[in-house]
């Protein structure tokens, strides 16, 4: 094994980059190519087939069967022009990643040959082996029966020969068993609610739209020194390691020269999203050593999370291209910072106005507020469940280490922000509501630097939800998760929280009340109410994990039990009642996310027990016998007296390795001893969280020790690619 890390080691030192040259177009003149977009529609379908489809696309209505089959030819044709041959239904299920089976267009003709033939009930549904997904126990071997159904809101694609049909997927018995079906349901309610509440400040809003801009952050890792890492290619990170001598406290890789490697692999991904239609914007790199992010143009939510899991694939089909391959886990070497996939949210009009931006006018800045104060309000009261929707096995690991956001749900204003809501909350209704326009300042000294404009937040990268001036950054998700996770819950809660609100300002107007007076009444009670969720400082410090404790946020840490936010009875009745999710389907996608955590613990102590015993202990072994044999043939050679002397340091690191190896077998066997107990229990939330408690603790010991040894073992004899090699081999 030795002999495979140095060969892989010189491979990845000699490997080039590899040369990529820019499109002949302009990224305009090629952008969106292989997308079935508005474009493409006006060209290959009827007038009436393109109205009919654009309505449903942008108002959500229904399409007849007519118009599909229309929909149909006309998208067959252009995938064919453009070189398909296959199509398939594109899905989300609860693996949190995609799902695709490809079929030809082809038919018998009837006589003897084939026909390309594609219609609308092919476009419309597909029937899936549901049993063969997570499904909460919804669906059954023996009762397997799935739907797949076309989501007209996000356009078709083509990948490769093959044309891509975004669907939602669902059980035999109508149950969601994805991401899209809550998430477009929780679209359809925050826009509800917001448009009600917006046309308290202008009638002629007919539509709230929420939007995402993700900043998708990962790692680079030379395919040979991935392929002779055990545990990277099976759980996405290394289980043991010794830090490197340098990582990132120099703090000179972010937004550092860009390796040439990395550079022809970005070059590459960007070509290849642009041609898909995703508007990649953004490439640098990030903290840690080998660590990069790109980030597109915000988009509507369902679209903007369909291109993110759009680009996780390219992003590996691409790497392998550059003898690269893209580590999405969350957390894959310990003691640098892990990634990330900050989600900036917002809500806007179809008259164009963004809700969280403040205006130039008393009326528009009224209407910032209540949105941002109902916002902050959600975010209090169901602080716990947004923490769940990102809550992971994988980013647990990140969570609160290293820059990212610690496990407790708070919201960063800013200090202008902060300071206009104190004085809301201890002031008259009368008084109005002023912003500062961003105010200039000048370098000193150095003349022609042109003025600097001052934003009215500062940035809180310690703050989980951090609002930045115009949206709230949601940056406690992992890296890799399904945006759509989140985003449901967010949106859930905002629309529950503005439907709230209506209720409570029509009740006071009804009362005779004037309506601006009433709005600020009850954005002045929700300002004390939320002020528990509402923290500027630093979210690292032990002192906050105290006081965000005494203000009673939740502040749990293992996974299994943050989960079961998912069925606490008010969230529970939340999700209901905005026909988000049932109650089957909410205890449906605990028992997934349970037996999810469970089934990565179990890989992780399954791949460390067979690393330490079957390579590390073997090496250190060996190791120690060289070291035996040295101190025998020094006893001849000096004699017993002056043997103590001479080889006290040998036998000192004898002992030491002996140490290390009684640990690790001591408490693999013991991990090993854990997880058979645990596997034997029902329940999938008992069993996740006797994961958690028995044998998910074992890791950082066994590690401890293995790192040990890495520290002492000779380094010609030590089998895995370490650190320095996975993280500055470039």
């Amino acid at each position: 094994m030795s002999e495979l890390r140095f060969k892989v080691v010189e491979e990845a030192i000699k490997r080039k980059a590899v040369c990529m040259p820019a499109p002949a177009e302009r990224a305009s003149e090629y952008f969106g190519m292989y997308v079935f977009n508005e474009d493409k529609m006006r060209k290959y379908l009827p007038k009436k087939t393109y109205e009919a489809l654009f309505e449903t696309m942008k108002h959500g209505k229904a399409l007849s069967r007519e118009i599909a089959d229309s929909v149909a030819s006309g998208m067959k044709q252009w995938a064919m022009d453009m070189g398909a041959t296959h199509y398939t239904h594109w899905f989300q299920p609860l693996t949190g990643g995609t799902a695709e089976k490809h079929d030809a267009f082809v038919e018998y003709d009837g006589k003897g040959g084939v026909i390309e033939e594609f219609s609308g009930k092919l476009l419309i549904q597909q029937e899936p082996d549901a049993s063969s997904f997570p499904s909460g126990g919804i669906r059954n071997t023996f009762e397997a029966r799935g739907y797949s159904a076309w989501d007209a809101t996000s356009p078709a694609f083509i990948v490769d020969t093959t044309l891509c049909i975004p669907t939602i997927f669902i059980a035999y018995t109508g149950e969601a068993l994805d991401y899209k079906v809550p998430l477009l349901r929780s679209l359809q309610a925050v826009d509800r609610a917001a448009t009600e509440v917006c046309r308290y400040f202008d009638p002629t809003v007919s539509k709230v739209y929420s939007y995402l801009g993700w900043e998708q952050e990962y790692f680079l890792v030379d395919e040979g020194l991935y392929a002779a890492r055990p545990d990277m290619v099976l759980t996405g990170r290394t289980l043991m390691g010794h830090e490197s001598a340098k990582n990132q406290q120099l703090e000179d890789h972010y937004f550092g020269a860009i390796p040439t490697r990395v550079m022809a692999f970005m070059k590459d991904l960007e070509y290849e999203c642009w041609k898909l239609g995703i508007p990649a914007k953004t490439r640098h790199n990030e903290v840690a050593p080998n660590q990069f992010e790109l980030a597109p143009i915000f988009e509507e939510t369902n679209l903007a999370n369909d291109h993110n899991l759009l680009l996780m694939s390219i992003m590996k089909k691409v790497a392998r291209r550059h003898c690269f391959r893209v580590i999405l886990h969350e957390k894959p070497f310990k003691g640098i910072n892990g990634s990330g996939k900050h989600n900036n949210w917002s809500l806007g009009t179809d008259t164009g106005v963004n809700l969280l931006s403040p205006g130039k006018t008393p009326q528009d800045n009224l209407q910032f507020i209540t949105f941002l104060v109902n916002v902050m309000m959600a975010v209090y009261k169901r602080n716990g469940l947004l923490k769940a929707s990102i809550a992971s096995a994988t980013n647990a690991h990140r969570l609160g280490a290293n820059e990212a956001p610690p496990a407790i749900i708070s919201v960063f204003l800013g200090r202008q922000i902060s300071a206009v809501l104190d004085k809301l909350a201890s002031s008259s209704c009368d008084d109005t509501i002023e912003f500062d326009d961003k105010c200039g300042f000048r370098m000193g000294g150095i003349d022609h630097i042109p003025e600097l404009l001052i934003d009215n937040t500062d940035r809180n990268r310690t703050s989980p939800f951090a609002f930045t001036g115009n949206r709230f950054e949601f940056r406690a998700v992992g890296s890799s998760d399904n945006c759509g996770g989140a985003m449901t819950v967010l949106n859930t809660a905002v629309a529950d929280q503005l439907a709230e609100f209506k209720e409570a300002v029509d009740a006071r107007v009804g009362k005779g009340e004037p309506k601006e007076q009433a709005i600020l009444s009850v954005l002045k009670a929700y300002v004390r109410e939320s002020a528990a969720v509402h923290f500027d400082g630093n979210g690292y410090t032990d002192e906050w994990k105290e006081e965000a404790l005494r203000r009673g946020l939740d502040c749990a840490v293992a996974v299994p039990e943050i989960i079961d936010q998912f069925v606490a009875p008010t969230h529970a009745e939340m999700f209901v009642r905005m026909g988000v999710l049932s109650s089957k389907e909410l205890h449906a996608r605990a028992e997934v996310k349970w037996e999810t955590y469970t089934k990565k613990i179990q890989i992780e102590a399954r791949v460390l027990g067979d690393l330490v015993m079957n390579h590390i202990l073997p090496v250190a072994s060996r190791y120690q016998g060289m070291l035996l044999d040295k101190a025998f043939k020094m006893k001849e050679l000096f004699g017993a007296d002056k043997f103590g002397s001479v080889a006290g340091q040998d036998m000192a690191l004898i002992e030491k390795i002996s140490v290390h190896m009684e640990k690790i077998q001591t408490l693999t066997e013991k991990m090993i001893e854990a997880r058979k107990v645990a596997n034997k229990i029902a329940s999938e939330r008992k069993k996740a969280i006797a994961y958690h408690d028995t044998v998910a603790v074992a890791f950082d010991e066994i590690r401890y020790h293995a790192d040990k040894l890495e520290e002492v073992v000779d380094n010609e004899m030590w089998p895995l690619p370490k650190y320095r090699e996975l993280l500055f081999v470039r």
